[in-house]
């Protein structure tokens, strides 16, 4: 298992990694705390220095120099009942990860830029040895780190553009038992880089309206690690893995200065994640298929306003499926997924802050059918439920 502190980025970062708190496969939707108690419906408010994720044109909207720290803590709940009635949970200890933006709105300028660091994908699932599809998978472990520099124009008052350049470093670490002998294992770990863009649009044709397009491209991160197998010598391994492209839509209505409610849809491109290749293990090739579906995530929020710059939101998230049951892998326990959220804060003119929580639930997904490559014939089949809870708080502040 890789330990993310002995990374230089992740030290420099203070980089963690969490489990998966949205549906459709192992992307992390909580980048910031008001947007995310708002149920992530954002790209088309996008006013505060998270908009370099959710929308790059929304910086334009902000003045002078501004900061946010934040970070979210996550509990991943993910319990499992075999055919036979056998059951196993995975660790579900809170995990953290941070997210950083900074964005500059010259003053006479029509020009603004920022750079944000955040965890676009990553999980974090351990089920121990003691299950029924050891061979399949005990634990794995992905962190996505990005680095996000970003400008943004505005053409005019109602029309603004922006982009920016996704750095991507990557950490994977993959184990399972072979089942030959008690107590083997097989696993693997390496790291890699890719480079990807993003690119949005926010349009307010009226003072109650607002529209909002954020588009971030797939890339390929190439891997080189080592892996290791009971009874073997260490073998030098490659891998790659596809980030998908990603592209949301947001309409904002603000019926008064009091109440912004936002609608928003977006669709992942999860098709173009297929099958990774772990390229000289000591058991030569071994194909980790994962043959994903795209999908869609619904999103709808509410923000009311109060005196002082107080103000209290709440969301609702509905997030699809992306894991066909064949090639389905408890490390990403995939499934239609229902996440409630809330979170209260304060907007100041030289400071703000915003705190929200959010609970994530599938109902339950049966597993049949499924084809996870072990060598005595181990499968994910059952029944999986997901309970997660999440909690993001971020700080702002204008210099």
């Amino acid at each position: 298992m890789i330990n993310f502190k002995k990374s230089t980025l992740v030290a420099i970062s203070s980089f963690g990694i969490s489990g998966n708190v949205s549906a459709g496969g192992f992307r992390l939707l909580n980048q910031d705390a008001e947007a995310f108690a708002r149920g992530n419906a954002f790209t088309a408010t996008a006013d505060n220095p998270s908009a370099i994720y959710y929308n790059p044109a929304g910086i334009t909207q902000l003045e002078g120099r501004q900061v946010s720290f934040g970070g979210f803590a996550l509990s991943a709940g993910f319990d499992y009942t075999s055919l036979s009635g056998e059951t196993a949970s995975a660790d579900s200890t809170f995990q953290f990860a941070p997210q950083i933006y900074y964005t500059n709105s010259p003053d006479d300028s029509r020009f603004s830029y920022g750079i944000g660091l955040f965890t676009p994908f990553g999980l974090v699932v351990d089920y121990g040895r003691d299950t029924n599809f050891s061979t399949v998978a005990i634990d794995g472990e992905l962190l996505v780190a990005t680095v996000n520099p970003t400008l943004a124009y505005q053409v005019n008052p109602q029309f603004s553009v922006g982009m920016g350049l996704g750095l991507n470093y990557s950490e994977i670490s993959i184990s399972r038992a072979i089942g030959l002998v008690p107590g083997d294992e097989f696993s693997v770990e390496g790291d890699g880089l890719s480079v990807g863009f993003n690119a949005g649009a926010l349009w307010q044709p009226a003072e109650e309206w607002a529209f909002g397009l954020n588009f971030r491209s797939s890339s390929k991160v190439n891997y080189s690690g080592t892996s290791t197998a009971t009874g073997f010598p260490d073998s030098s391994t490659d891998a790659s893995l596809r980030l998908p492209m990603n592209i949301a839509l947001g309409a904002s209505y603000r019926p008064s200065s009091k109440w912004n409610i936002e609608a928003g849809i977006e669709w992942t491109d999860w098709d173009a994640v297929n099958v990774t290749v772990l390229e000289g293990t000591p058991f030569g090739d071994v194909p980790f298929p994962l043959n994903y579906d795209s999908g869609f995530t619904y999103q709808l929020g509410v923000t009311r306003s109060f005196e002082q710059g107080y103000f209290l939101s709440a969301g609702y998230i509905y997030s699809e499926n992306s894991s066909p049951d064949l090639n389905f892998t408890p490390l990403i326990p995939d499934a239609d997924l229902h996440l409630w959220t809330i979170g209260f804060g304060r907007r100041g003119e030289e400071s703000s802050w915003a705190l929200a929580y959010a609970i994530a639930y599938n109902g339950g997904r049966e597993v049949r059918g499924n084809s996870s490559s072990s060598l005595i014939g181990e499968s994910a089949d059952g029944d999986y439920e997901t309970l997660n809870h999440a909690v993001n708080l971020s700080y702002q502040f204008s210099f």
